[in-house]
C-alpha cells in the first residue's frame, strides 16, 4: 500500500495519527483474525464456533444500541434482516475455507473483493442507459489501469494457491474465493437496498450480525452440521478461550466501535486505505506465528496480489 497523505478534513498530524492508529489495530487484528479462527475451529465445529462468537457480541450491541433499534423502520429491519443473510453466507463460506486452507492463503485471497466490487459495479452502471431514455449510451468500463490490476491480482492468486507446483486450488481456496465474491454481493445490496441507506451503521450492524446469529443457530439443527454450540465450549481449554474472546472483543465488538468512532474525524476514504492492509498483517501472522510457508511460486503470488489489490483501489479511486 501506498503512504497515506493528510486527510481531507484537515486535520493535525498528531491528532490525525491518534485517531489512524485504532484503526490499523483493526486491520492487524482482522488479519490475525484467519489464523486464529483456524486455531480453535475444525471442519464439525464451524458453525458452533460462529455461534458462540457473534452469540457473545450481539447482546452487547442490542443494549448499546437499544434506542436506535427501536427507531428503525420496519422497512429497515427488512433490508438488515436481508443483508443478515447475505452476511451469514460471507462468514460460513470464510470460516471453513480457512478450516480447509492455510490462513495466509485466507487473508490474501479475500483481499480479491477490492478487485471484484468495482468490476461488479461497473458492469451493473453499463446495463443502465445514460442520457435521454433511448440514446443507446451506456456507462463507461472500468479504467484500463484498473483492469490491469485485475489481472495482476488473479494471477497472484492463481500462483498463490500453487504451493511447491501446479496443481488444483484446494477446497478452501475456493471457499475463500467465492467469499471473496459474497463480500462483494453484501456491498452491492448495501447500496441498491433503499430503506437501510439513512439507517444508524451501528443499528443496522447489529440487525445484521442478529440475521446472521440466527442463521447460525438453525443450522445447529441440521443433521450433520457438528455439535451444539455449548457442547463444542464446553471443551474449550483456555488457549481455545482466548482464540474466541479475540475473535468475539477484539475482531468484531471492538472493530466496529472503532470503524465508527474513526469515520466521524477523518475520511472514510483514509480508514478504507488503513483497513485496505488486512492482507498483508494476515499474511505476516500467518507466517511469523502460523509456521505458514509460501516457497517461491506462493510468495510471488502474495507479492502480486498486494500489488494488484494496492494498485487496483487508486485506479478505481
Amino acid at each position: 500500500m501506498s503512504s497515506i497523505a493528510v486527510p481531507s478534513l484537515g486535520l493535525a498530524p498528531r491528532r490525525a495519527w491518534l485517531t489512524d492508529l485504532p484503526v490499523l489495530v483493526v486491520a492487524v487484528v482482522w488479519g490475525a483474525s484467519y489464523l486464529a479462527a483456524k486455531d480453535i475451529t475444525t471442519a464439525d465445529t464451524v458453525i458452533a464456533v460462529l455461534v458462540l462468537r457473534f452469540g457473545l457480541v450481539v447482546p452487547v450491541l442490542v443494549a448499546v444500541r437499544w434506542r436506535g433499534l427501536r427507531a428503525l423502520t420496519a422497512a429497515q429491519w427488512r433490508g438488515g434482516a436481508l443483508l443478515g443473510l447475505v452476511l451469514g453466507a460471507i462468514f460460513l463460506l470464510e470460516t471453513y475455507g480457512v478450516v480447509h486452507t492455510s490462513a495466509t492463503n485466507a487473508g490474501l485471497i479475500i483481499s480479491l473483493t477490492m478487485v471484484f466490487t468495482p468490476l461488479a459495479e461497473a458492469a451493473l452502471a453499463r446495463s443502465r442507459p445514460l442520457g435521454p431514455a433511448g440514446s443507446g449510451r451506456t456507462s463507461a468500463r472500468p479504467p484500463r489501469a484498473f483492469l490491469g490490476a485485475a489481472a495482476l491480482s488473479v494471477t497472484g492468486v492463481v500462483l498463490l494457491t500453487q504451493g511447491g507446483g501446479f496443481t488444483a486450488p484446494s477446497t478452501g481456496d475456493l471457499l475463500m474465493l467465492l467469499a471473496a465474491v459474497a463480500r462483494t454481493v453484501h456491498v452491492l445490496v448495501m447500496a441498491r437496498v433503499k430503506a437501510v441507506q439513512g439507517a444508524d451503521a451501528l443499528s443496522l450492524t447489529t440487525v445484521q450480525l442478529g440475521g446472521a446469529v440466527a442463521v447460525f443457530t438453525l443450522l445447529t439443527a441440521v443433521p450433520g452440521t457438528g455439535g451444539a454450540p455449548w457442547t463444542v465450549a464446553a471443551g474449550f481449554g483456555a488457549r481455545a478461550w482466548a482464540g474466541l474472546l479475540f475473535l468475539s472483543v477484539l475482531c468484531t465488538l471492538f472493530a466496529f466501535f472503532v470503524q465508527m468512532w474513526a469515520i466521524r474525524r477523518t475520511s472514510p476514504s483514509r480508514v478504507s486505505l488503513l483497513l485496505g492492509t488486512e492482507p498483508l498483517w494476515a499474511a505476516a501472522v500467518g507466517i511469523a506465528l502460523g509456521g505458514e510457508r509460501l516457497g517461491a511460486l506462493g510468495l510471488l503470488g502474495a507479492l502480486l496480489v498486494l500489488a494488484g489489490t494496492g494498485w487496483g483501489r487508486r485506479a478505481a479511486a
